[in-house]
């Protein structure tokens, strides 16, 4: 019987061969040592940049169909008080058919939002089963020869081998030390890192009316619980595995900020701060300034007047006198 899995990971792992081998051939090429962990950690870096590049377009939709699903929010709301209490049957297909025609109508897909990390497993897996056979010296499916696997075998960062897993390391007699700190400290990193992202979502960039919905004490748990699965799943990982996960975690630290400072959910605590970085440039319309004092609580009839950063140094300056 075929080994269905291999003939599927087969392509993915010859990709991830390809960027890795690219990458270390620019960075030999350039004079960096080719058994050295840094560069090592280098081609693992470009990895995460082809990966995450080629997914931009995934990432735009997900973010465009996000915010749909945050503006349907009520309305989804509305349709789970009018079923509430009601368990039988025909009521659950009712209320499950009024939230599908609500997602088709509205242009949202829940799933969407779950699209990426899908998208990412198997070159998580992938990567994992090209530096696990690289471990042992041996070649892999393309362009990752059985030279290259041994400098990959023997490349070290901080003392510590790219190439094992805590587990491994700990397994080891003796007990190999550096491998065991620099994978506590990845694991430690890439949970924080995580776990900033989830609060620059939960508590900037969801509207107070999404919050009101019963799915976002759900959405908020989920958040909050995944990144501590790493505690589990990271001792399992070699090195090599551990340092994209954590620089993949930056990418999306960093690409969430963006977001959420240039496009932010309408509603939420970002959106309004956006709006006050553009009043204070006047580029607000008539509409847009009144939902702004409106969400300050500015009485009706006394206007905020967009003010701009030197006039605002200014009057601080003022007050403190």
């Amino acid at each position: 019987m075929p080994d269905f899995i291999g003939i599927v990971m087969w392509p993915i792992k010859w990709a991830i061969e390809l960027v890795l081998v690219v990458w270390h051939w620019v960075f030999t090429t350039l004079g960096m040592s080719p058994t050295s962990g840094w560069l090592w950690v280098l081609c693992i870096l470009g990895l995460v940049v082809v990966v995450r590049s080629a997914m931009i377009p995934l990432m735009v939709r997900q973010i465009r169909s996000q915010r749909k699903m945050m503006e349907l929010a009520p309305e989804l709301k509305r349709i789970q008080d009018k079923y509430r209490g009601k368990k039988d049957q025909f009521s659950r297909q009712a209320m499950a058919q009024e939230q599908m025609d609500l997602y088709k109508n509205g242009g949202a897909n829940p799933v969407s939002g779950c699209l990426p990390v899908l998208v990412q497993m198997p070159i998580f897996f992938g990567l994992f089963t090209v530096m696990n056979e690289a471990q042992h010296g041996r070649a892999g499916v393309g362009l990752l020869d059985k030279g290259l696997a041994e400098q990959f075998s023997s490349a070290r960062l901080f003392g510590a081998r790219m190439s094992i897993s805590l587990t491994q390391a700990f397994q080891a007699n003796p007990i190999e030390w550096p491998v065991l700190i620099l994978a506590v400290v990845l694991v430690i990193l890439m949970i924080s890192s995580q776990l900033f992202t989830s609060v620059q979502i939960m508590g900037q960039n969801i509207s107070e009316e999404a919050k009101q919905a019963p799915t976002y004490r759900q959405q908020r748990m989920l958040m909050y619980g995944m990144p501590f699965l790493m505690l589990f799943s990271g001792v399992a990982f070699p090195l090599g595995v551990l340092m994209y996960w954590f620089i993949n975690n930056l990418w999306t630290m960093g690409q969430q900020f963006l977001v959420i400072r240039s496009m932010p959910t309408p509603g939420s605590k970002a959106y309004y701060a956006r709006q006050e970085r553009l009043a204070s440039r006047g580029k607000l319309t008539e509409t847009e300034q009144h939902e702004l004092e409106k969400y300050k609580g500015v009485p009706q009839g006394q206007r905020v007047q967009p003010v701009g950063k030197a006039r605002a140094k200014k009057q601080g300056k003022k007050r403190r006198s």
